[in-house]
């Protein structure tokens, strides 16, 4: 979807009212209509972890695409490419760098969201072992947990992070 935004501009143009509209409502305040839709259990939680992490990897995409040196297309133009070779040989790698920015920034959102999330409706998760220790009192464990979400939050950013500088030392 990215890169036909970036690609087309009367896509972008036609659906960036929706988009913008979607975007700004936050993940968590889906929750009654994932419920009704999908029912109680893991459905719901991946609709609203997807709504939540679609947009910064399409943004970013799109972004990426806008950003794509002309000449390069006119280049490959030039050396008789089609569409699909201008594509995957000189647009793709040449947004790879945002599209992994976009799933760095789609990773934290989804961490922030999925925990709360896993607080409605389920039965294992983080969120759920929070509201577990909380009911129980054990405040000690309710502290691990919290320092855990915290330490593998930062792990994926850090994951994501490396992935990035590796293919940026990589080009």
């Amino acid at each position: 979807m990215g890169i036909l935004l970036g690609l087309f501009k009367g896509i972008e143009k036609s659906t960036s009212v929706l988009f913008q509209f979607i975007r700004m409502i936050f993940p968590l305040f889906w929750m009654p209509i994932a419920v009704m839709v999908f029912g109680i259990g893991d459905a719901p939680i991946y609709f609203l972890l997807t709504i939540a992490a679609v947009w910064p990897i399409i943004l970013n995409t799109s972004m990426g695409v806008v950003s794509v040196d002309r000449h390069w297309l006119l280049l490959s133009k030039s050396l008789c490419a089609n569409a699909l070779e201008a594509l995957t040989q000189v647009i793709v790698p040449a947004i790879i760098a945002h599209i992994l920015t976009g799933l760095r920034l789609a990773v934290g959102i989804i961490w922030i969201v999925l925990v709360p999330a896993e607080m409605l409706g389920v039965t294992s998760g983080l969120g759920y072992y929070i509201l577990d220790t909380r009911d129980r009192l054990d405040y000690s464990e309710l502290v691990a947990v919290i320092l855990i979400i915290g330490v593998i939050g930062y792990g994926l950013d850090t994951f994501l992070r490396l992935m990035h500088q590796a293919w940026a030392h990589h080009r």
